[in-house]
């Protein structure tokens, strides 16, 4: 495999007591996958997730990037990174592909792209996120079976790739400036943050 691709693989697993099961916890430019009865989590501003699964198999997993694509020369080294959508859904799709998925059994769910950056509206990166998801999708011929996107709050979604649920709950007390500094830090870890809101299924 690629090292190049293989970085990128979530290293962040830990058991998850509220839902008694191991977990992943994917941070922006980060990916998970797996066949197993396991939660995947991450949190978004003006992020996208897309959770995609096999839905005959179980076979899922979630990517979490910040940019539709790098523009330019799709053979340079920046377009080939997890942080842009393009690059980041294909290594998702490839990669379920491999581990025994069928593409005509894919689906997606996606969400984030919340307009979290105040004073960055004009470039309306969430915006662009959400339509280059939707778009993606539908050339791949991957039907997008829920969605949460756009809005001006960040979400934490959680991920159940075996039966396809997914839990968002919308954040709203969290603070927009630490969210967009947190999105920008590859490596450091989530924190954990007070979180008002109800909790939607999908």
């Amino acid at each position: 495999m690629n090292p190049g691709i293989e970085e990128h693989l979530a290293t962040n697993l830990y058991f998850d007591r509220t839902f008694d099961c191991e977990a992943a916890k994917i941070l922006p430019g980060e990916y998970y996958y797996t066949g197993k009865p396991m939660l995947i989590v991450t949190v978004l501003g003006s992020c996208v997730a897309a959770c995609i699964r096999d839905r005959v198999t179980g076979i899922g997993g979630m990517n979490h990037f910040m940019l539709p694509d790098g523009g330019g020369d799709p053979g340079s080294p920046t377009s080939a990174s997890m942080r842009y959508g393009a690059y980041a859904m294909e290594v998702l799709i490839n990669q379920l592909l491999k581990a025994g998925a069928r593409r005509e059994n894919l689906e997606a769910k996606v969400f984030g792209g919340g307009n979290v950056l105040r004073g960055f509206t004009a470039i309306n990166i969430g915006e662009r996120n959400a339509k280059f998801v939707r778009t993606f999708l539908r050339a791949e011929g991957i039907p997008v079976v829920a969605e949460d996107l756009n809005d001006v709050h960040p979400r934490k979604v959680y991920f159940f790739p075996r039966t396809g649920k997914v839990l968002v709950k919308k954040l709203k007390q969290l603070n927009n400036y630490t969210l967009v500094k947190r999105e920008q830090a590859y490596a450091s870890q989530l924190k954990n943050s007070t979180v008002v809101g109800d909790i939607d299924l999908f």
